[in-house]
């Protein structure tokens, strides 16, 4: 498809890489406050601007976001190594009779994981494709591999409105908003704030489950329709290895590393201290990202069988939060020189005056799929469009829930476009981006339709 090639050579031609762009939009954050905001120091402006933006990106609380957006993709891509994960992928693919039985198969699953967690959505998905490519081709069944790549990475454009989900977690802790807007809206904006923001009013609200319902139903839907109109592609791929361990000859306390039980005991240990701890929170459906990643570390344990293994599978999927977690400093510098400098206030100001009630969900949505595009990161973007989104909000008497779920919307449908998330399954699938790029954008026009008709509706 013609759109798709010019797309993909505008991303190689124009589009750094990620950490790069993170620097670019510090430099022009930087010279858009010299510009156009006013020195209230005393002293010379520019210093002042790099004082803003060293105290951002040291902002201790915005530095325990950054660790709890990482454990999330870490713990995710460590469960998806474990054993029984292994299995369940393997009796999925055996299912497989034809291109279409292949999307449903890939798609369905793809879609209700990444609602779980991210982490686990990315490589669950990309490994789920590359297994029903094997087994297309070890059984001599015809199907198109780029339609199932392109099915494998459908969970990202779900993810921000699910339990994982950056900005809904966040809110849901005590004093996060106010943290995040205290320095940046004046005290009678803080006093409206709550304390926090369950994510029963978000995540589990009655009108987010009805849209990630319609929009799994019409991805699916629209994944067997490509199915019947493409045509099957040719098959080359090696056995993709699951991570696994030999069991070694071990000594003394080394024993204790391969001791099942020992793991054991301790998984159940860390989810017995999860119910005791959070249980009462469970009950009123409100998550946090500790909570989450209490979790999954306790179950990520238990699965893998064995502290070697756990950790042999920590050391693989840490490898893919390096780019991500250099930049979130950027990100959090980025936000430090606009809270500083007053430029959030002049920003958000210029979106009340264009917006109303009912327009500003609808441009929360668009302008956060721009962002994506720039910024590729759910917790960086919510670090520096959160407070604008918040204070735009509150000046038009916008539900809160309701602008924090369209932000997450426009974050994650753009995914589909942008093709830094899909790294890890290109590796893994052997795929290039020209190659499901025209499969994506579709599940992208479609997923855009249903979230705007959402924040319209509800």
């Amino acid at each position: 498809m013609g759109l798709t090639k010019v797309i993909e050579h505008i991303f190689r031609r124009y589009f750094p890489s990620p950490f790069t762009i993170a620097v670019l939009l510090t430099l022009l954050t930087m010279g858009l406050a010299l510009v156009f905001t006013e020195n209230t120091t005393g002293e010379n402006h520019f210093f002042a601007i790099l004082s803003y933006w060293e105290n951002g990106i040291w902002n201790n609380a915005l530095l325990v976001f950054a660790y709890q957006m990482m454990l999330i993709l870490v713990l995710g891509h460590v469960l998806v190594l474990s054993k029984p994960m292994e299995q369940l992928i393997l009796r999925i693919t055996g299912w497989v009779t034809n291109t279409s039985s292949a999307t449903v198969l890939v798609v369905l699953p793809t879609l209700l994981v990444s609602f779980f967690n991210w982490g686990l959505g990315l490589i669950f998905g990309a490994i789920l494709a590359r297994k029903v490519g094997e087994y297309a081709q070890l059984k001599n069944i015809a199907i198109n591999y780029p339609l199932i790549g392109a099915c494998g990475y459908s969970g990202l454009m779900v993810w921000h409105g699910g339990i994982s989900a950056s900005a809904p977690l966040k809110v849901a802790e005590a004093g996060h908003l106010k943290g995040l807007l205290e320095g940046v809206a004046d005290a009678k904006i803080l006093q409206t704030l709550p304390e926090t923001l369950s994510t029963a009013y978000t995540i589990f609200s009655y009108w987010n489950l009805i849209v990630f319902v319609l929009v799994t139903l019409c991805i699916v839907i629209l994944a067997y329709y490509l199915s019947k109109r493409t045509e099957p592609t040719p098959l080359d791929l090696k056995r993709y290895e699951f991570a696994s361990l030999e069991r070694e000859n071990s000594e003394g306390a080394e024993r204790l590393d391969h001791s099942p039980w020992v793991s054991i005991l301790f998984g159940i240990l860390v989810l017995a201290a999860f119910f005791v701890q959070y249980l009462p929170a469970l009950k009123t459906l409100n998550l946090t990202p500790n909570m989450l990643n209490f979790f999954m570390l306790g179950l990520a344990i238990l699965l893998h069988g064995s502290f070697k293994r756990f950790l042999m599978a920590v050391e693989e999927a840490i490898g893919d939060t390096a780019g991500i977690l250099i930049q979130f400093p950027l990100y959090f510098g980025i936000m430090g020189i606009m809270a500083g400098s007053g430029m959030i206030n002049e920003v958000s100001n210029f979106f009340a005056s264009v917006s109303t009630t009912t327009t500003l969900p609808i441009f929360t949505f668009f302008s956060a799929g721009l962002v994506n595009i720039f910024v590729p990161s759910g917790g960086g973007q919510w670090a520096i469009q959160g407070p604008l989104v918040l204070q735009s909000a509150i000046q038009l008497n916008v539900p809160l829930p309701k602008v924090i779920m369209a932000l997450a919307y426009g974050d994650q449908v753009t995914n589909m476009l942008q093709p830094f998330w899909a790294l890890p399954l290109l590796g893994i699938t052997k795929l290039k981006a020209k190659e499901i790029l025209p499969y994506t954008l579709l599940f992208m026009v479609i997923g855009s339709l249903i979230y705007i008709a959402g924040l319209l509706i509800f």
